[in-house]
């Protein structure tokens, strides 16, 4: 079995290798290599480098990509043997988003607690796509200074406060495979770091209700989280987050003012949604 790769969902490889028949892996890896693709990645990805972030074999990679750019899901630029992303896949995107009607309804309370909470602030919503959280929402207080996180973004499930919220919220058995799989991926090392990260922001979430992260996931940046699950999306797992840069948003302001208020608003949601 290869080596998973960050854009592998957990479960697939033991899964594709289970002798399913109704399991099709080519179509598992050519979405894999859809989810390869990041927002920043504005120029592209070569062949290699989808090589690398799927841990397929080249020739198999160069196969798929070719076929999904005669498809229209990908899109080849000559002059830089790079591809992009095509519109098709953006239509997939919105029909995702508009299948989830719970979050037009939370998009209005996120906006009244960003406004609420003044300069700096971000509100957001994610769910998990492989080790990553994946903006669904967002919503900022009207401010020169604010981050610029949009729907699409994307953080780390294991280093950020919208992951480790996710993975405190989910049942064991998800979490324990999300955490078995970074112990596969990374050395030994950078999965330690991971996991103490994880473990402090599992004692904050049974303590205060709510995950922090100070400048562990991008730097000058502090965030809280929380898990969230109501009937409205379907049973799928979601977190909320609120953050801004450290300039602007201390440790204790987000222990004390910004977390007790994200908490309110997720227990304001779960009620509308059951």
């Amino acid at each position: 079995m290869r080596k998973r790769s960050l854009s592998t969902p957990v479960g697939t490889d033991d899964y594709s290798n289970s002798g399913d028949r109704q399991f099709v892996a080519a179509l598992n890896r050519g979405l894999e290599v859809l989810r390869a693709f990041r927002p920043e990645d504005q120029s592209g990805l070569s062949n290699s480098e989808l090589a690398e972030r799927t841990g397929m074999p080249s020739s198999t990679l160069s196969r798929l990509t070719y076929t999904l750019m005669h498809s229209g899901y990908l899109i080849y630029d000559r002059r830089t043997g790079r591809y992009r992303m095509g519109v098709p896949v953006l239509s997939l995107g919105y029909a995702c988003l508009s299948g989830l009607p719970f979050r037009s309804t939370a998009q209005t309370y996120m906006q009244n607690l960003a406004d609420d909470c003044g300069d700096g602030v971000q509100v957001a919503l994610g769910g998990r796509v492989d080790f990553t959280v994946i903006y669904l929402a967002t919503a900022r207080a009207k401010s020169v200074i604010a981050l610029q996180l949009d729907v699409g973004s994307r953080v780390s499930l294991a280093r950020s406060a919208m992951g480790r919220a996710y993975l405190a919220g989910t049942n064991v058995q998800e979490r324990t495979e999300v955490i078995d799989a970074m112990r596969d991926y990374h050395s030994a090392e950078d999965f330690a770091l991971r996991e103490d990260g994880l473990r402090r922001a599992f004692e904050d979430y049974a303590t205060l209700g709510f995950c922090c992260n100070f400048g562990e996931c991008i730097p000058g940046v502090n965030a809280v989280a929380v898990p969230f699950r109501g009937k409205d999306t379907t049973g799928r797992q979601l977190t909320f987050g609120i953050g801004g840069p450290a300039t602007h948003i201390s440790e204790e302001r987000l222990r004390d003012d910004l977390g007790p208020r994200l908490v309110a608003l997720v227990e304001t949601l779960s009620q509308a949604a059951a």
